[in-house]
């Protein structure tokens, strides 16, 4: 019997363990290196020991209704997309809420976390910690590790030659990058097209003398409003959206995806894509094609080698004087207090059962809470993971045998990506993964069922954003504000905005009920069809079950 509960790491992933722990009766303890909560999320000047952590001008890429804990709505005078100040003070408010801070040991770092003797039968762990340079020893039932998957910058040297022997500037990670202000006057490289590199680029360009921005491979990019002035994972993260993607072609999809990419900016004429590329990413950036278009930032392929001062790439091209080499390459994620023969069993996140269980360990006492990239926010996903994994302990939800975990992991296990980084081999679909954990934890809501209790509702679901508190609905941890803040989220999303009001007599209220009320038949068509049918859980290409 699980009570006892060790949470290792203080950040997004933590409070929700703790929180989630809370709700199902156990007792958790949260270690935290640092002295305050928020994980990367808490911007620092300095590097805290290594410590990651966000760039001073960061902001979220995904809006505040896509991101936030499922029954604790951002407040609606928040904007869409938060700076780091707002997202942590945020974080705050919902400890305060829920009274988590009295479960936290700050400046407290997990040394190691063993399996006990009797683990077999007991399922206990050993977890020894450190404060203040003392030593403690502790036993617990389960452990929940919320590290998340930023933990050590991945800075590939080997690949490019003459960086470290012949090149006389500077090279750096993107953690150790803070703000522009060391970057003044200078030529700069960039190396890694990623949300950061590409963030970083156009932040550079505004104070440095020239910013060259390396790609290796192709990238979309896409704004975060879209069309209509409004968020752009509020539109396109649906359910009607992911049914779709689930009923066309592949091939097809990727037709629709490509021509939505383009009719914002080639992508072909800035060098950025083509639509004939067959691996590529997608970034979110709203200034890098200007940046582009205005030439203070230079995209160039990829790095060949260095010279004392000079960049040599794959194409032949040489810029000569560059300062500061920027590597935007990404991280790679460890677990050094975990014990080798636990650590052992999984390799990345795709050795995990639903990317949160070795699915060998003789007691699923263990779970990785946050080591996922999804297509949406890892907020909610990592919520959803600690609902799913404290249920578990609490003895409401089973894991199935062995066997079957380790199928279910052989199954959708995707080709060994090239990346050392392994950022590839985390992304999956936000609806897929979510529906998929709600489903084992049996919170996932019925779009059917609601059709014929409560069809306002059911249409709010499926034609409109997939938003966290869809999964307070029904099941353990029902929260009895979940309708109303689904059928008021679009109000929290404009009321930022009100600072001007502006007449405005036309009304598409009544337009988009009629689109609603004709778009009925076929959800039902839809529902009918996957009740039918009767596919099984997600898959690549499973359906969604409604």
């Amino acid at each position: 019997m699980v009570r006892r509960v060790a949470v290792i790491g203080a950040g997004v992933g933590g409070l929700a363990s703790i929180k989630c722990c809370l709700d199902e009766g156990l007792e958790p303890t949260c270690f935290e290196r640092s002295e305050d909560i928020g994980g990367l999320w808490r911007y620092t000047d300095s590097m805290d020991g290594g410590r990651v952590s966000v760039y001073r001008s960061v902001i979220t890429n995904t809006s505040k209704e896509m991101s936030c804990f499922s029954d604790f709505p951002c407040p609606e005078d928040f904007p869409s997309f938060l700076p780091h100040s707002l997202l942590l003070e945020y974080f705050r408010m919902y400890a305060r809420h829920f009274d988590l801070l009295r479960h936290i040991r700050f400046k407290t770092t997990a040394l190691s976390v063993r399996k006990r003797p009797d683990f077999t039968t007991s399922g206990q762990w050993e977890v020894v910690t450190e404060t203040d340079g003392i030593q403690e020893s502790h036993v617990f039932d389960a452990v929940m590790v919320c590290t998340g998957h930023y933990q050590e910058p991945y800075l590939p040297l080997a690949s490019f030659p003459g960086i470290e022997t012949r090149f006389k500037g500077q090279y750096l990670h993107s953690q150790e990058y803070k703000d522009v202000e060391a970057f003044r006057g200078k030529r700069v490289l960039v190396v890694g097209i990623g949300n950061t590199g590409g963030d970083l680029s156009v932040e550079l360009s505004r104070v440095a003398a020239k910013v060259f921005l390396s790609a290796r491979s192709s990238t979309w990019v896409f704004s975060r409003v879209s069309d209509h002035g409004f968020p752009f994972d509020m539109v396109s993260t649906t359910r009607f959206n992911h049914f779709l993607d689930w009923l066309l072609p592949s091939a097809l999809t990727k037709r629709i995806r490509f021509r939505k990419f383009n009719s914002w900016f080639n992508h072909a004429n800035y060098g950025l894509a083509s639509t004939k590329s067959s691996n590529f990413k997608i970034i979110i950036n709203e200034e890098l094609p200007f940046c582009l278009l205005s030439g203070t930032v230079v995209l160039k392929p990829n790095v060949k080698e260095f010279t004392e001062s000079s960049a040599l790439f794959e194409d032949g091209t040489t810029e000569e004087n560059i300062d500061v080499v920027l590597f935007a390459t990404g991280y790679i994620f460890s677990f050094p207090f975990l014990e080798e023969s636990v650590r052992s069993l999984f390799d990345d996140n795709r050795s995990l059962y639903k990317r949160i269980f070795p699915p060998q360990l003789e007691r699923p006492t263990l779970a990785i809470i946050g080591l996922v990239q999804l297509t949406g926010s890892v907020m909610v996903g990592a919520e959803m993971q600690a609902r799913w994994v404290t249920g578990i302990f609490a003895g409401w939800n089973k894991l199935p045998p062995a066997s079957r975990m380790m199928a279910d992991v052989l199954k959708k296990q995707p080709p060994a990506k090239r990346n050392p980084s392994q950022r590839e081999n985390l992304k999956i679909s936000f609806i897929s993964y979510t529906d998929e954990i709600a489903s084992c934890a049996g919170v996932k809501p019925s779009v059917l069922r609601l059709l014929l209790t409560d069809p306002r509702l059911a249409l709010a679901i499926f034609f409109g954003p997939c938003t966290p508190y869809q999964y307070r609905l029904v099941g353990r941890g029902k929260w009895s504000g979940a309708r109303d803040a689904i059928l008021t989220q679009w109000q929290r999303t404009l009321k930022p905005l009100r600072t001007r009001v502006v007449d405005d007599s036309s009304d598409d209220s009544d337009s988009w009920r009629w689109m609603c009320l004709l778009a009925l038949p076929v959800s039902l068509a839809a529902g009918f069809l996957l009740s039918k049918y009767s596919w099984p859980g997600w898959s690549p290409r499973a359906g969604p079950q409604l």
